[in-house]
């Protein structure tokens, strides 16, 4: 499948990955310290073809999306899980697009975002502790897949209502997907 956007990733193995996934033209920022000439690189590419922001999901990863982000508006947001990021060999711990499956890498990218102004949701902090999402010794498992079946991506408690307003998840999406959680729990998935 040929992508129309450029896709932004952190660097030259990312690319690699990529290639072998899809028919792509990136942008590599070659790490987290992004000048102006690489933004404005992106800000370009952006006016001619669109973007899609692909990063791995760790905190470096998260940074540069939120920098690219905030420098150039309406890029759209690809994601992966932090397990099908993780590398195989069973003693390197690192995460990354480049140890992703061809599989999960066109997934993320068949389930692309593109982020709008920022709509009042009717999802309430109050659902998310009422759900178990925040506070609670499952909370973090429950991010994590709520992330995963979403595809919005791995979040911490303070950050999910803002992401899940992002994404413009609506009540019913929301209601389903943690219905889907709680039964994969009971079921001992």
């Amino acid at each position: 499948m040929k992508i129309k956007e450029v896709i932004v990733v952190e660097g030259r193995d990312d690319t690699a990955k990529i290639c072998q996934a899809v028919d792509a033209d990136t942008i590599e920022t070659n790490g987290s310290a992004i000048n102006h000439r690489k933004l404005a690189q992106i800000r370009h590419a952006q006016t001619k073809r669109g973007v899609i922001i692909f990063t791995d999901p760790d905190y470096p990863g998260e940074r540069i999306r939120h920098i690219i982000d905030q420098a150039v508006p309406g890029c759209k947001h690809a994601f992966l899980t932090k397990d099908d990021a993780r590398a195989k060999h069973p003693h390197r711990k690192s995460l990354g697009i480049e140890h992703a499956s061809v599989t999960a890498i066109r997934q993320a990218l068949a389930d692309v975002y593109e982020l709008t102004e920022t709509k009042c949701s009717d999802i309430t902090k109050h659902d998310l502790i009422h759900y178990g999402l925040i506070g609670g010794s499952k909370a973090s498992s429950r991010r994590d897949r709520l992330g995963q079946l979403l595809q919005i991506g791995h979040t911490n408690g303070k950050q999910l209502l803002k992401r899940l307003s992002m994404f413009e998840i609506t009540r019913s999406q929301f209601e389903q997907t943690i219905k889907r959680i709680l039964q994969e729990e009971t079921n001992g998935e």
